[in-house]
């Protein structure tokens, strides 16, 4: 559970760590990216070590049935989001920060279909840091204007591509957990 959290701790300090503080990271110039990458990695890497490792002795709750198929809804909804479909398309034009409103509902998503502690604590810590970073960026950035809307037809594209991308992400997540697709 330490890496699970160590992880978690890292992976928000990363993100955060330009609008926290900038006299630190300005003078880093390019090398800064790298070594905040680097960051986000081994944060990655520490996330699901501890928490594949995490002994789950308390289980919440269980969710019903029916939930493991609407998460499967919801993470499609959470990849489209996450898409260029947004800036792009046309439906979720005037969303300021697509990309971590998907991120939001892909947590609440395993949230809901995952009630033992570890997976309260990862999924939950990665809800809230992404619902801060809405709030620091929004504070940072002020007032903001939609881009151009694009067309229907291009989140029709993308929304096909978030269908194969959910294929190939739930056959992977398949191969290294359980299958989302249920069987």
């Amino acid at each position: 559970m330490t890496l699970l959290v160590l992880g978690l701790v890292l992976w928000a300090g990363a993100h955060f760590f330009k609008r926290a503080a900038p006299s630190v990271r300005e003078p880093m110039g390019d090398k800064g990216k790298g070594i905040v990458a680097l960051a986000l990695a081994v944060s990655v890497v520490l996330m699901v070590i501890g928490y594949r490792s995490a002994e789950v002795n308390d289980v919440l709750w269980i969710a019903p049935s029916f939930a493991y198929h609407a998460n499967n809804l919801i993470v499609l909804i959470a990849i489209f989001l996450m898409s260029p479909a947004p800036r792009k398309g046309k439906l979720f034009n005037n969303l300021r920060h697509p990309m971590l409103l998907g991120f939001a509902l892909w947590a609440v998503a395993h949230i809901w279909v995952n009630g033992d502690v570890p997976s309260v604590i990862l999924f939950g810590g990665l809800l809230a840091w992404a619902l801060a970073e809405i709030v620091v960026i929004n504070k940072a950035e002020g007032p903001w204007e939609p881009t151009e809307r694009g067309t229907i037809a291009k989140d029709g594209m993308f929304f096909v591509a978030s269908i194969v991308l959910m294929g190939v992400i739930g056959f992977i997540h398949g191969l290294v957990g359980p299958s989302p697709f249920g069987g």
